[in-house]
């Protein structure tokens, strides 16, 4: 699944420098449609075609099956026809149905250190079968175990010290074929729901699953995708690449879904010390360090096809910790591991996933004559999610959805590199001509697997679910809340969180905005608004293009002017003064603005993923409004004079590089899937004098490096922001560095949340900002707390700066702003987040100019209160 980007925003960059990505973990459409499909499926009639899948002439066996001896059941047991198709797998409860037109006489039943079961299958009748299989012991043989050692722990002191040999990523390099598929269905639907009157046109559904065993769960299936591509590694340098040749997705023909289908994204490598699962780190059942979370058990040594492998169970130490328990078995002479099948606690805390189970299972790959090095590779990986949207486990009853993706692998090459020239930098994730509209007929002879009679029916329903007019209604009222707009043929209008606001300067604020959609173009977009206040009696306005020059690599030119009012210096991260939320949680009015009228020409250019540049000519013309004045001293020293703006006209560099960063593409916009490495930024600026009647003659540089780092899975995990930045040359108060403040009760991660707007500036300055998420270590382990999956926050935030002599004086400073020259500005936080799954509560304390002079001063010349202590909130979703 998704790693957790570690990019953050600068605190100190303007927000049009910022990079353009979407923060979204699936393409846009793609979530829509997740968030549209279930509600439609409730209320309109399918027809009578869909209703026809089910086939009069068919043989159906339902079952459980279980250990002989511990009547335990067993999870993905597999079960197929003599023949070998169709076959399933048992679910994680040890359930299975299968249904097939043409059956046999007999199923084989295997599963690994079980002895292989056939079972008598009547034909053209539904059977009801409990499977009982038989263990397949051996004996340990020489197995040297020392007196009174756990020869779990000597086992497994072997697989870790065998890992480099057995990992496939310490091989010079690699290759192999892939073919993912990725299934989501609707699960735990209540029987009660055939009878409900909505629910009456889909009771097709129903003869798809178990209506005579309580503890099958019923299931439509919502999604599939499939991909067939191939992946190649290099170690050094280290190099992925994958080209992916075919994909098909119920519904979807789009190459970002394409992208996000793909070996890339979908890769978990048990012999990495700690593996991320929905962004929370668990440590490998084989880390360096296993025995300080898991307990082992040796439960015998067993046959797995050809190799004989101790077959190993562990668990976590602890209750509640991000750890999982299961089995692996283990080659008694390489030390590899041949199977694993883990899943997590039903007590972890961790939102939305009631379930979650991984098996994989490795294949020894020979040596051959030009290689000479053999290897043991992942030759299938089998993951399924059970999510719950309320994961409490007593609501047994309350509808979720499986996610299941099933990988394999064949074809592998070892350690023949390609050469130089194939590993390109500028495109290691290709989508090929025609990958999204392959016939059945190249699917048939490309699978690495048979599709089930149910998984070859999704593609017919969805798309004779998504042409109806309820899903195309259901579709715009999803997307206009998921994006802020609404589609209308070739344009997009909105966002509808902008449409009012208010502010002291203007009063009553009202905004109608527009983009082109992709229907219009999916090379250019244009987009816009106009405003207007009805306190202020102005107009404003905004009008933008950018188009794309190529797309591989990524180059796209801007065009923007727009004339409006803006806060100097606010937070990159920050709701803007238009966002109704900015006028329902403001602390303190907002009177202070600036009439800003831009003209910016801008460049893209990414050359190679993880490197992007953007390059800009800006002017801008900055009026001051509501109280603020631009005031200098006169000639004589003593006059106090006026001017009515100041004109800036800035050539701007931006370079941003994370190493390994991945991005879907969606257009222009992209989801960042993010990166294992520090991200850096370099923002350069200057400012001409007598360009474009522009006044000052500048330079500003700023410096910012952020980065994610877990020093223990148990911990948590820490982000940081680094950054310095200076300005040389001689120049006013509102070309400083303006540092955020927030002056509503909304947290913002990267602002300064109890300093106010316009309250420190600088023309050099450091700050650091640390951010560490506790993840429940503290409230995991307090029984009357463990239940409501709080988790713990704390940051800490430091701004040292100052202003020079020369700038102190070139406009006369606004009578709250001042510099730091008394030191450092310093706030810390501790909050609680996880708090009903969505909310996060932060108590903040400001430890530095707090002092009853410095309020006193600042209060008398027309500042608002000196906040010390506050209590903010703010919304994330987070599993």
């Amino acid at each position: 699944m998704r790693r957790k980007s570690n990019y953050h925003p600068s605190p100190a960059l303007p927000k049009g420098e910022r990079d353009n990505t979407n923060s979204q973990f699936l393409p846009v459409r793609m979530l829509v449609f997740f968030l549209v499909f279930p509600l439609v499926i409730q209320v309109l009639p399918l027809g009578e075609d869909l209703g026809e899948m089910v086939f009069s002439q068919e043989t159906k066996i339902i079952g459980k099956v279980y250990d002989a001896v511990s009547r335990e059941p067993l999870p993905f047991v597999n079960i197929k026809y003599k023949g070998g198709k169709p076959f399933t797998t048992t679910d994680v409860d040890g359930n299975f149905t299968l249904t097939t037109a043409a059956p046999t006489d007999s199923l084989d039943v295997s599963y690994i250190g079980y002895k292989t079961k056939k079972i008598g299958v009547k034909k053209n009748t539904l059977q009801n079968i409990n499977i009982y299989l038989d263990t397949d012991q051996l004996t340990l043989g020489e197995f040297v175990v020392l007196p009174g050692e756990n020869p779990a722990h000597r086992i497994l002191r072997f697989v870790i010290s065998h890992k480099d040999r057995n990992d496939k990523e310490k091989l010079s390099s690699y290759e192999y074929e892939v073919y993912n598929k990725i299934e989501f269905d609707m699960n735990n639907i209540p029987p009660e729901w055939k009878e409900k009157k909505l629910l009456k046109p889909i009771k097709f559904v129903f003869d798809y699953i178990d209506s005579t065993s309580v503890t099958e769960k019923p299931y439509l299936p919502l999604l599939l995708s499939e991909s067939i591509s191939n992946f190649f590694y290099r170690t050094a340098p280290r190099f992925k690449k994958e080209i992916i040749r075919a994909s098909k997705v119920s519904g979807m023909q789009d190459k970002s879904v394409s992208q996000f289908m793909g070996e890339m994204y979908q890769n978990v490598n048990i012999y990495n010390n700690n593996i991320l699962v929905f962004g929370k780190q668990f440590p490998s059942p084989i880390s360096d360090n296993a025995l300080n979370y898991y307990k082992f058990y040796l439960i015998d040594s067993v046959f797995v096809g050809s190799n004989r492998c101790f077959h190993l169970q562990f668990k976590p130490r602890r209750k509640q910790e991000f750890a999982f328990s299961g089995n692996m078995w283990v080659s008694d002479t390489t030390f590899a591991v041949k199977r694993l099948e883990m899943t997590i606690p039903t007590d972890v805390n961790l939102n939305f996933v009631k379930a979650l189970n991984v098996i994989q299972e490795y294949a020894y790959v020979p040596a051959d004559s030009s290689s000479k090095t053999s290897n043991w590779m992942l030759s299938r990986d089998r993951l399924v999610v059970d999510f719950k949207i309320d994961d409490n486990r007593k609501k047994s009853r309350q509808a979720g959805f499986y996610g299941r993706k099933t990988t394999s692998y064949k074809n592998f090459v070892i350690n023949k590199p390609k050469s130089e020239d194939f590993f390109n930098r500028v495109d290691n994730l290709q989508v090929q001509e025609g990958a999204e509209v392959k016939d059945e007929k190249f699917w048939e002879t490309a699978r690495h697997d048979t599709l089930s009679r149910n998984e070859k029916q999704i593609y017919k329903m969805v798309d004779s679910v998504k042409s109806m007019p309820i899903y195309k209604a259901w579709y715009q009222w999803i997307y206009i809340f998921v994006t802020g707009y609404k589609e209308v043929g070739w344009f997009e209008l909105g966002p509808y969180y902008k449409v009012y606001s208010f502010n002291g300067v203007e009063g009553n604020r009202f905004r109608a905005g527009f983009r082109t959609s992709d229907k219009f173009s999916r090379w250019m977009e244009f987009s816009g608004y106009g405003a207007y206040g009805l306190g202020d009696e102005t107009y404003k306005y905004n009008i933008a293009y950018k188009s794309f020059i190529t797309k591989k690599p990524r180059q796209i030119v801007y065009l923007d002017y727009k004339d409006d009012l803006e806060i100097l210096g606010q937070s990159a991260n920050a709701f803007t003064s238009d966002n109704i939320l900015s006028t329902a949680f403001r602390r303190t009015p907002l009177n202070n603005m600036t009439s800003v009228q831009q003209t910016k020409v801008g460049y893209e250019w990414e050359p190679f993923p993880g490197f992007n540049t953007k390059l800009f000519m800006v002017n801008r013309i900055m009026t001051p409004r509501g109280s603020q004045r631009y005031n200098f001293v006169g000639p004589n020293g003593t006059d106090t004079l006026s001017m009515n703006n100041i004109i800036s006209s800035e050539a701007t560099a931006l370079l941003r590089f994370a190493y390994d960063e991945k991005y879907i593409e969606y257009t222009f916009a992209r989801t960042n899937t993010g990166t294992k490495h520090p991200v850096l930024s370099l923002y350069y600026a200057y400012g001409g004098k007598n360009i474009l009647r522009s006044d000052y003659e500048y330079h500003k540089l700023t410096f910012n490096v952020s980065d994610r780092f877990r020093t223990m899975p148990l911990l948590g995990y820490t982000d940081y922001v680094v950054e310095v930045g200076k300005v040389f040359g001689k120049v006013p108060f509102p070309l400083l560095s303006l540092h955020g403040g927030n002056e509503t009760v909304i947290y913002d991660p990267y602002a300064y949340n109890m300093m106010n707007y316009y309250e420190f500036g600088s023309d050099q300055y450091f700050t650091a900002q640390v951010f560490h998420h506790f993840d429940g270590f503290f409230l995991n382990h307090i029984p009357l707390m463990r239940k409501l999956k709080w988790r713990e926050v704390i940051t800490g935030k430091a701004l040292f700066g100052n202003v020079t002599k020369q700038n102190q004086n070139v406009l006369i400073f606004p009578e709250t702003l001042s510099s730091l020259n008394k030191g450092p500005y310093v706030e810390v936080s501790a909050g609680i987040e996880n708090i009903f799954k969505i909310f996060r509560i932060d108590a903040l304390w400001r430890l530095t100019y707090i002092d009853k002079a410095y309020e006193a001063v600042y209060k008398a010349k027309g500042g608002n209160r000196i906040p010390k202590f506050g209590i903010m909130w703010s919304m994330q979703v987070t599993f």
